[in-house]
């Protein structure tokens, strides 16, 4: 297939595109480079996939690794610049990974996503609309569950009460989509993703930061005193879990009925997942994986529950296995072990 992955400068879809490169398919990356973390870590995942070079907003650079990869700097929000990119490439599928992540981020920097999360995803759906993309694969995230306390989250729970404008955003997407899906025909599925680590993953993210500070003698900030649990999810699970869903355009629920609606399905070709190791981990546990992992004890300063947060995460993953015959399983100590010796590599520490 000739498929759209965008946010490849990003840390899920780097590691998307290149699975999909592996097996054969065209790939059109797309990012817009910005700094909202480190951009060494965002051109060293280009440089890995053979973007290098003067990177110029809007032009094709053709990978120097993948005779079936290019990749275009644009911005989401840019309507005529997304509208050409549709018009010229004739996408078959579309995934779409590239948004302004982050919770904390969002209490201090609200408009970043409105601009990203919900003008550039009307411009993908859009696009997708216009241009007969046969499937629209999305990144939601479990931040949706916000005041849900039932656990595990399951997908066909009602999730109207988000606690960040962050998750509000990829709940929005979930609703746009489904306008499209209902109106247009256009088979879409939402992936809310748990809490994804990995090797190239982001800086902001509580892995890259508590190793940081514990490399460099440095104390960790443990939030909730510690009593934390996360569903954390590795890199390699998430992409096999999204090739998965490429390939399987959601059909419509035939059973789905208007007086008792399923939030995570549809009469229109709609589907809602979850991706998640299905295996909460307390958060002193994977703190100590990540000692283990760098042979060095944490130092650590204990404070109260940040805002935006919840206390634990767990997916029901029941659909996935049910309808796609996939479970995500890496264990956290395998995972860590990987990511502590990319790190130290990467930063040569």
């Amino acid at each position: 297939m000739k498929i759209l992955v965008t946010g490849t400068a990003g840390f899920i879809g780097f590691h998307l595109a290149l699975r999909l490169l592996d097996r054969g398919d065209e790939v059109v990356g797309l990012d817009n480079i910005n700094d909202y973390y480190d951009r060494r870590v965002k051109y060293g995942r280009l440089s890995k996939s053979g973007i290098e070079g003067e990177i110029l907003y809007g032009e094709a650079i053709e990978s120097t690794k993948y005779d079936n990869y290019r990749f275009v700097k644009v911005d989401l929000e840019d309507k005529e610049a997304i509208e050409k990119l549709f018009e010229t490439e004739k996408f078959d599928a579309v995934c779409h990974l590239a948004a302004q992540a982050g919770v904390r981020y969002s209490l201090t920097n609200p408009h970043a996503y409105i601009d990203s999360n919900i003008v550039g995803f009307l411009h993908i759906l859009e696009g997708c609309r216009h241009h007969e993309v046969k499937h629209l694969a999305y990144a939601s995230s479990s931040s949706v569950y916000g005041l849900n306390e039932t656990m595990p989250f399951s997908v066909h729970d009602n999730v109207d009460h988000p606690i960040s404008l962050y998750a509000a955003s990829k709940k929005s997407n979930e609703l746009m989509a489904h306008t499209y899906s209902h109106l247009y025909g256009l088979p879409t599925t939402g992936l809310r993703f748990f809490t994804v680590y990995g090797p190239w993953g982001l800086p902001d993210m509580a892995l890259f930061l508590f190793t940081k500070a514990i490399l460099e003698d440095r104390p960790i900030d443990v939030f909730n005193y510690g009593k934390m649990k996360r569903d954390f999810t590795y890199i390699d699970d998430i992409v096999e879990g999204l090739v998965r869903v490429i390939d399987h355009p959601p059909k419509g629920n035939p059973e789905w009925s208007g007086q008792h609606p399923d939030p995570g399905s549809s009469r229109a070709p709609y589907k809602i997942y979850n991706i998640g190791n299905n295996n909460p981990v307390e958060l002193m546990d994977f703190i100590t994986a990540i000692e283990k992992a760098l042979g060095k004890k944490a130092k650590m300063n204990m404070l109260p529950l940040q805002p935006g947060d919840v206390p634990a995460t767990w997916a029901d993953v029941s659909d996935l296995v049910e309808d796609l015959g996939y479970k995500p399983d890496t264990p956290i100590e395998e995972g860590v072990a990987r990511f502590v010796a990319w790190y130290r590599t990467f930063y040569g520490v």
